[in-house]
């Protein structure tokens, strides 16, 4: 029987998967190598591992020791899982511009985690840096691996993403490509590849408000180019150890408007749901096609899933938020954001005064009207109905909705686009009424709008 002794035992050896549509301007193949299949949906079990066994064999961890890392999630994952398997403690330091999946996955897994400041230096003791390593000389028997400068990190991906890499395309790699963070995956990757094949071209991608780019082209560390981004999982204030910029032939620096953009794309287009950087290191790609061939072969080396990241890149809320989503608001947005969407309705034979109490016990201020054979005929608005009433005091308690309702609301498609709700909503009309694929009904209303704005 082929049977894994732990889930540990799962991590390596991914699958290559060729990209089309995304791709389909730039003049080479391009296959995605997809670390989501790790167990911890990220390349970074890899290194994860790595580390922690080369501690043991150095006798930095012992058993029923504390695991201490500084992650921006992924890594922590990574340890997580050995953590649990091998029956070790672990504490994790993050900042807070980290997504809460992140964190709440770790949790899952039964780390601690302490969230610290993003905005400060390295050297301050707020930074997730200093405080996993004041943790790690407080607590007896704990390792701070520090995957910065800790050198298995890049000798994992020299041992296993390198060589899976080169068998997978027979040695026809002509271009790694990869979201730099620690390093260690662009230079232990690279560096196998080119031990193999001198002429492979190691692209690494950066992000606006890191230092890596300028510091590769100009060997100076420039502290004007450190400002707070929002892309997670690349891009650094500081120098770590595992990059090894001789390894590295060029760095392009991506928006973190076009790696959030180019994530959704993958997973509309592709059908591959990726993380940040994911999108980041496809975004360069885009960038730098004008330097490809037909018969180049780029492989593009990803971080993690797209399951960090539910609650940004992929909510529309947040990515509006920060300018990013470039569409409109549609009618099927406003709906789902309503409180309530229950529908409610009166028929052309209730009497003004069932309406009436419709209205206030349901606190509403419109309602569609209904005939005997459930089609919409007609509407009322709180307004028409008080008018009545005022007007007719002795008359509600047998006067029906027929003679007093307006014409019915206009029915809309779930896909208009909020601008052009202005040609249905106005001063006499006050709601619309919309009809899901199921065929159930549902109205939006002035205050449903301004409640989703």
């Amino acid at each position: 029987m082929d049977i894994k002794n732990n889930i540990l035992e799962t991590i390596g050896n991914t699958p290559l998967v060729q990209l089309h549509k995304v791709v389909k301007d730039v003049p080479a193949t391009v296959l995605m190598k997809v670390e989501t299949f790790n167990p911890g949906h990220s390349i970074k079990d890899r290194m994860a591992l790595k580390m922690l066994e080369d501690a043991e064999a150095r006798g930095d961890l012992r058993p029923g020791g504390t695991i201490i890392e500084c992650t921006s999630g992924n890594t922590g994952m990574g340890l997580a899982l050995a953590g649990a398997v091998k029956g070790y403690r672990a504490i994790f330091t993050t900042n807070d511009k980290q997504s809460k999946e992140k964190i709440d996955l770790l949790k899952a897994i039964g780390a601690e985690v302490v969230v610290c400041p993003t905005n400060v230096t390295p050297e301050d003791e707020r930074s997730y840096y200093s405080v996993a390593e004041r943790l790690s000389k407080e607590i007896p028997n704990s390792y701070w691996f520090n995957q910065y400068d800790n050198l298995s990190n890049r000798q994992a991906h020299y041992e296993s993403t390198g060589p899976e890499i080169w068998q997978q395309t027979e040695g026809k790699v002509t271009h790694m490509i990869v979201g730099v963070g620690t390093g260690g995956t662009i230079s232990g990757t690279g560096r196998y590849l080119k031990e193999q094949n001198p002429d492979v071209k190691v692209w690494g991608i950066d992000t606006y408000g890191s230092v890596f780019k300028k510091y590769h082209e100009t060997g100076e560390f420039d502290e004007k180019e450190i400002y707070p981004y929002i892309t997670e999982g690349i891009g650094e204030d500081i120098l770590p150890k595992n990059v090894d910029f001789d390894v590295i032939d060029h760095f392009e620096k991506v928006t973190d408007k076009d790696g959030a953009l180019m994530a959704r794309r993958l997973a509309k287009e592709e059908g591959i749901l990726l993380g940040y950087s994911a999108g980041s290191a496809m975004a360069g790609l885009l960038q730098l096609k004008d330097k490809l061939t037909p018969e180049d072969i780029v492989v593009v080396v990803i971080h993690d899933h797209g399951s960090r990241y539910v609650g940004k890149i992929y909510n529309d809320d947040w990515m509006r938020e920060r300018g990013f989503l470039e569409t409109e608001m549609t009618v099927k947005e406003i709906l789902g954001r309503k409180d309530n969407n229950e529908f409610l309705s009166v028929k052309t034979t209730d009497t003004v005064r069932v309406a009436f109490d419709m209205m206030k016990s349901k606190d509403i201020s419109q309602l569609p009207v209904m005939d005997e054979n459930e089609s919409i005929v007609g509407s009322l608005t709180e307004s028409n109905v008080l008018s009545f009433l005022l007007e007719n005091p002795m008359q509600h308690s047998d006067k029906k909705v027929a003679d007093i309702m307006g014409d019915p609301f206009p029915v809309v498609s779930l896909d208009l686009p909020f601008s052009q709700l202005n040609k249905f909503i106005d001063k006499k009309i006050e709601a619309v009424l919309v009809k899901t694929a199921s065929g159930q009904m549902h109205i939006i209303t002035q205050y449903d709008i301004i409640q989703a704005l």
